[in-house]
């Protein structure tokens, strides 16, 4: 395993993160959960994303049981706030009794006594950005959070989320945890040049595009039994990657990571780590055996030639917008 920094911070993660939207504590099995951990554990992964709105608070369960068998210093964990969880009107957002009442819920779900990452999930337009900043930054004051990050927010937030900072006197944020995959590529053109200029780290999700990079959906063939797509409960996204021309361009980017000699998710996740703003790339298992083989990217150094192979491929979707 190979690690960077996250940001500007002195915080190193591994190159390849294990996630668990849609998966712990929803649609894959506890103990299949655990052992996913384990391998990624065992492999050198340490860093492991969870929020508390993935299936109202289980996945952070589950993901707090398993690492609860290593040593605390020796995991990067990272959990969010901002989607609802619960009917009441404070039960949502970044308001400082959200963010604040959401942080100790967390940390007694996950049983930690503090949070690596603490990540707004959104951003709020109905709480003014100072005193989000200000609740973040009396967590970190607290102890019970050591770095904050923000996920989704647009170049001009993230700009005025650091000027903000700045202007208080607060701890500066670190990371932005943006969708990032050869299908979904918005953030290269001011998300990624903002975060480097601010400081702040790519940990981005979804480097798979939901399971569509990994090669197991083919071009005119249904979707195979068990797999994400086939689950009515949570296919909601990868269903808009469904698509004959996507597939296409899939299946010749498979035949391009053939002829290296790797899987096509290595290929995929290998791509996204080519950018030096990204510091993870956040990967989510349902078996052990695809942690493995997605550790492995770490090892691919893509040449220059391949890397315009595969723009070549991509220029054939230019424009493909999924819904996610």
């Amino acid at each position: 395993m190979k690690y960077r920094k996250l940001g500007r911070s002195g915080l190193k993660v591994s190159e390849i993160g294990l996630g668990s939207w849609l998966t712990y504590g929803t649609a894959v099995e506890k103990q299949t959960a655990v052992d996913c951990i384990k391998i990624a554990y065992d492999q050198g992964v340490n860093f492991f994303d969870t929020a508390n709105a993935y299936n109202k608070g289980a996945s952070e369960v589950v993901v707090g049981e398993a690492l609860r068998n290593y040593p605390r210093e020796s995991y990067v964990l990272a959990t969010k706030v901002f989607f609802p969880m619960g009917d009441g009107p404070n039960d949502k957002g970044l308001s400082r009794k959200h963010i604040i009442e959401q942080c100790n819920a967390s940390l007694a779900r996950m049983g930690v006594e503090y949070i690596d990452l603490y990540q707004c999930h959104r951003y709020d337009v109905d709480t003014p950005l100072d005193e989000t900043l200000r609740a973040l930054d009396d967590l970190v004051s607290q102890g019970k959070v050591l770095y904050t990050g923000v996920s989704e927010w647009t170049a001009a937030q993230i700009t005025d989320a650091a000027h903000t900072a700045k202007q208080l006197g607060l701890r500066p944020l670190i990371s932005n945890q943006p969708i990032y995959n050869m299908l979904v590529r918005y953030i290269e053109k001011e998300v990624l040049p903002t975060c480097e200029k601010e400081g702040l780290g790519q940990v981005v999700f979804s480097p798979l595009a939901q399971g569509i990079l990994s090669g197991k959906y083919k071009a005119g063939q249904s979707v195979p039994e068990g797999s994400r797509a086939s689950n009515q409960a949570i296919n909601r996204w990868i269903s808009s990657y469904l698509k004959e021309d996507v597939l296409r361009s899939v299946g010749k980017l498979e035949d391009l990571a053939a002829g290296l000699g790797i899987k096509l998710s290595q290929l995929a996740i290998a791509w996204v780590l080519r950018q030096p703003g990204v510091s993870s790339a956040i990967a989510g298992a349902s078996r052990p055996s695809q942690v493995e083989e997605n550790v492995k990217a770490c090892e691919v150094l893509l040449t220059p030639d391949v890397q315009q192979e595969i723009d070549s491929i991509l220029e054939e979707i230019n424009g493909f917008v999924p819904i996610w």
